[in-house]
């Protein structure tokens, strides 16, 4: 009995070691869909291989470069200037256990996915200086434990949503240097109570956004169409004058001449 006591026993250990060796298909999913989506012209992602993607984690340890293991979910992805282009999967909210994700200071293009909003764990975005274009989704405020959003230096337009200011655990926000427009939302700019406020720095570098707490808006005199304008016109006018006097000028100078017509005939004629 005692023999197959210690044969049951180590059976069981050995389940429990395989079971915690498995890979979530959520996380497979989502890593193979990304490595897809993904451009290395410098080969930063060699590693990442279909097969480390069947088992990415045991445990707290990662076999993948680039992410951090906690329980046997990846939790934190961190690819930072590798130069990577392409697009961010949709997918990769199938890391559904992901609490950080950042993608900053590479060559990624296209649209924030708006599936980020099943990132219910999701903490802290990074990713700032890319080329990522379209709007913010709104959608990001289903992401309650938000404390960092950091998208400057990428060519984002639109307006910012409304909906971010009430992301309250929201620590730091940078906006900054994209192509956004519209006012500041006040939940955002002008933040009231223990919420962290941000500064201008923030919002600085898009040429259409204003509100607080940016510097209100300068005149600069008359705008360069303005001006355009007023040359026109003034030369429009110009020529109209011109043209009028040149007419006045031209009818004096024939009644002038048909006066020294008449004249002249008159005095050739006989006196009778």
């Amino acid at each position: 009995m005692g023999r197959w006591r210690a044969l049951l026993f180590l059976s069981l250990l050995t389940c429990a070691s395989l079971r915690l060796s498995w890979s979530d298909p959520n996380d497979e999913l989502c890593l193979t869909k990304l490595s897809e989506s993904f451009r290395d012209p410098t080969m930063a992602l060699h590693n990442w291989t279909k097969s480390i993607f069947a088992n990415p984690c045991s445990g707290f340890t990662s076999y993948l470069p680039g992410a951090t293991c906690n329980n046997g979910r990846i939790y934190k992805l961190s690819l930072t200037n590798l130069s990577l282009q392409g697009s961010i999967s949709p997918y990769i909210s199938n890391c559904t256990n992901l609490q950080t994700l950042d993608l900053s200071s590479n060559a990624l293009s296209g649209p924030i996915p708006a599936d980020l909003q099943y990132l219910v764990n999701l903490a802290v975005l990074n990713l700032s200086s890319n080329h990522l274009n379209g709007e913010i989704p709104p959608q990001l405020t289903l992401c309650a434990y938000l404390n960092v959003i950091d998208l400057h230096d990428n060519l984002l337009t639109g307006q910012i949503p409304q909906q971010l200011g009430l992301l309250v655990r929201l620590s730091a926000f940078d906006v900054s240097n994209n192509l956004l427009w519209g006012p500041i939302p006040v939940s955002l700019g002008n933040r009231s109570g223990s919420l962290p406020r941000f500064n201008a720095s923030s919002f600085e570098g898009n040429k259409d956004l204003y509100g607080y707490p940016l510097q209100p808006m300068k005149s600069k005199g008359l705008s360069v169409m303005v001006i355009v304008g007023i040359g026109l016109g003034s030369g429009f006018a110009s020529l109209v004058l011109s043209f009028t006097g040149v007419c006045i000028w031209l009818k004096i100078t024939e009644r002038n001449m048909a006066l020294e017509e008449g004249n002249k005939i008159s005095q050739s004629m006989p006196d009778y």
